[in-house]
């Protein structure tokens, strides 16, 4: 089979839309969390350390206590706790918010490595969970020839997605709280100045980034894979950051710009199936979302806007 055949032939298979969702999903979560953060004006790129975080520790609790309910809330709890650090020393003492991050994505690294040994024994990855988060099966969707094939029996996290995605533009967008948060964005003195708790507002904003990373992080561990692999979540922060961006900081946008790189990553997983292929183009296929990244991210600077305060410390005179 030739390449365009593959591609063709990929293009009209059932599966690669139903792996562009599942692709897609932690990106959802995390770049929507991003947008909370930085819509209040407080820079995070420490989406990758905490989607590890999350995803590390869900699986501690899932495994520990043969409960994966119980591991979904302890990551999102674990994903809330290292954004608060960076929440705190952001908010209370206008550090270096590129470099909080950074050193937050450090943590995440150092600490689960460290971690590993005294909890599982052994490095590098865990082992399965017995029970993984469930699917939906939709009893009449699944005879739809094609749609039933891409939608029946999907993670839950694709619901939780669905209401997530919408419930937090509804909040940004039309809720007074969502004005505050793009008021502390845009102009955190004029916001102060009409009675707005800026420090508030963004702790909020940056906490609320931390429990949306994290379900990211749970859902690779406990939605998709059923284990935690050291070298989780392989980018898939810094490509949520991406899809953010690509977005302009709006959730909706998020969630298209992440079916986007979910469909580079879909197609790689098609390709590498249907075509044998030496194993340098097999790294190739693999770097295909992160060249996407680079390649979108580069066309679109200067075409999407960042909130105005975004990254600036504020303190009240």
């Amino acid at each position: 089979m030739s390449w365009i055949e593959a591609i063709f032939a990929t293009l009209a298979s059932p599966l690669f839309y139903r792996l562009t969702i599942l692709s897609a999903l932690p990106l959802v979560f995390a770049a929507i969390g991003g947008v909370f953060s930085e819509k209040t004006g407080v820079t995070n790129i420490a989406l990758e350390g905490i989607m590890k975080i999350g995803a590390f520790t869900s699986i501690v609790f899932a495994i520990k206590f043969d409960n994966p309910w119980l591991g979904l809330i302890m990551g999102m709890l674990a994903g809330v706790i290292l954004a608060a650090l960076h929440a705190y020393v952001s908010i209370e003492w206008s550090a270096d918010q590129i470099v909080s991050a950074t050193a937050l994505i450090l943590i995440a690294q150092g600490l689960v490595g460290f971690l590993m040994i005294p909890i599982f024994g052994h490095k590098g990855q865990t082992n399965l969970v017995a029970h993984k988060l469930p699917t939906v099966e939709l009893p009449i969707i699944k005879d739809i020839p094609f749609i039933g094939a891409i939608f029946n029996d999907l993670s839950i996290f694709f619901y939780f997605a669905i209401i997530i995605i919408f419930a937090s533009w509804y909040l940004i967008y039309k809720t007074p709280l969502g004005l505050r948060m793009r008021a502390v964005g845009e102009n955190p003195k004029a916001a102060d100045t009409l009675g707005v708790n800026v420090k508030k507002i963004r702790y909020f904003g940056v906490l609320m980034s931390g429990l949306l990373a994290g379900l990211g992080g749970v859902y690779i561990a406990l939605g998709d894979i059923g284990q935690f692999i050291e070298d989780m979540p392989s980018g898939k922060g810094f490509i949520a950051l991406a899809a953010m961006i690509l977005g302009n900081w709006n959730p909706i946008g998020a969630m298209w710009a992440s079916l986007l790189f979910g469909a580079a990553e879909a197609m790689n997983i098609q390709l590498q199936s249907m075509l044998t292929l030496p194993s340098e183009m097999k790294a190739l296929l693999n770097l295909l979302p992160f060249v996407i990244t680079i390649i979108i991210v580069g066309g679109f600077v200067g075409k999407t806007r960042a909130p105005a305060a975004d990254g600036q410390p504020y303190e009240k005179e």
